[in-house]
C-alpha cells in the first residue's frame, strides 16, 4: 500500500459517504452538516456542488433514473436536476436525523438514524426501496455508521460509534433481512464508515485516531493507514482498487486546524485489493 495522498483539497465539516458512480466514473460524497453535495471528475478535477438546507447523511446513485436517492434530516429523498424531494418523511421529529447509508446488492438503500443529542438506545437501522414506505429493521443503536456486506452477502456489517464496537449480523440478500446484531470487535477511538474488500476485510476510518484500519473478517487487526488529518470519516472503493477517503475539521481548534491543512479534504491510496461492488439505488 501506498500513503494516502490529497485528492481534494477542501473544508468540509463533515465529509462523508463517498461512492462512484457507475454510471459517469465520478466520486461522490457529502459534508453532513453543510448540506452539500459533490460529484468530482476523477480524470480532470472538475467539480460541481449542490447545497441543500437540510443535513444528507449520504446519496446513492440511481440506476435507472437520473439524480440519486439520500439520506436526509426528515428521511429518504430523491434528487433530481439539483433539487431534494422528500420521498419518505420517516423522521419528521426534529431531534433525529439520518447518518451513514449504503445500498445492498439488490440496490436497496440502508441507513441509519440519530438522535441529534446522541442518546444511547435512539439509533434505528432503515431499509428503504424507493417504492413503499421504509422499514425499521434494527434498534437501540447510538450513532449506526458504517454500513457494508461481506463478499458473499451473508454477512452485514455496521458500526456504533459512540458505543466503540463493529458489529456483524447474518443477512438475507433474497428478501433484504438482517438478523440480530452482535459485536465483531471493539474500537479504540470512534468507527466512523467502512468499505468491504474482495478479501472479506473492512476498512475503517477511526474518527479521531487519524487512522484508518483493516480488519479482517473474525474481528483481528490486519493493518493500520495513518492519515494526516485526525477525523478521517468514511472509505469507498474504485473500480481499480483505490480507496478514497473523506474526513472532517468538526470540532478542530484553531491550533488544531493549523496543524492539519488538510481536515476536512478527499484523500486516495492505491491498495493491492479491490472493493466490494456497491449496487446503485434501485428505486
Amino acid at each position: 500500500m501506498m500513503a494516502p495522498e490529497v485528492l481534494i483539497k477542501a473544508a468540509a465539516t463533515v465529509g462523508e459517504g463517498p461512492v462512484v458512480d457507475p454510471r459517469t466514473g465520478r466520486l461522490c460524497w457529502v459534508d453532513i452538516v453543510g448540506g452539500w453535495v459533490y460529484q468530482n471528475d476523477l480524470g480532470s478535477g472538475d467539480q460541481t456542488a449542490h447545497h441543500f438546507d437540510t443535513m444528507v447523511g449520504a446519496i446513492a446513485p440511481r440506476a435507472a433514473e437520473a439524480g440519486f436517492a439520500a439520506a436526509v434530516s426528515d428521511g429518504f429523498a430523491l434528487i433530481r436536476d439539483g433539487e431534494p424531494t422528500i420521498i419518505d418523511p420517516v423522521l419528521s421529529d426534529p431531534d433525529y436525523r439520518m447518518n451513514d447509508a449504503k445500498c445492498d446488492s439488490a440496490g436497496r438503500l440502508w441507513a441509519g438514524s440519530t438522535h441529534l443529542e446522541f442518546e444511547p438506545g435512539r439509533g434505528r437501522l432503515h431499509r428503504w426501496d424507493g417504492s413503499s414506505p421504509s422499514s425499521v429493521l434494527a434498534s437501540g443503536f447510538t450513532l449506526p455508521n458504517g454500513i457494508g456486506w461481506s463478499p458473499d452477502d451473508r454477512t452485514m456489517y455496521l458500526a456504533d460509534s459512540f458505543a466503540h464496537v463493529l458489529l456483524r449480523a447474518d443477512f438475507d440478500a433474497d428478501d433484504g433481512v438482517v438478523g440480530e446484531f452482535s459485536t465483531l470487535c471493539e474500537i479504540d477511538g470512534l468507527p466512523d464508515g467502512l468499505a468491504v474488500d474482495a478479501d472479506g476485510c473492512l476498512w475503517l476510518a477511526v474518527w479521531g485516531e487519524s487512522q484508518v484500519r483493516r480488519i479482517r473478517p473474525d474481528g483481528t487487526l490486519a493493518s493500520v493507514v495513518e492519515m494526516p488529518v485526525s477525523k478521517p470519516s468514511s472509505c469507498a472503493f474504485g473500480n481499480d482498487g483505490t480507496l478514497y477517503i473523506t474526513s472532517a475539521r468538526a470540532d478542530l481548534t484553531d491550533e488544531e486546524l493549523i496543524a492539519q491543512p488538510l481536515a476536512g479534504s478527499v484523500f486516495a491510496m492505491a491498495t493491492d485489493t479491490s472493493g466490494v461492488p456497491v449496487a446503485p439505488f434501485r428505486g
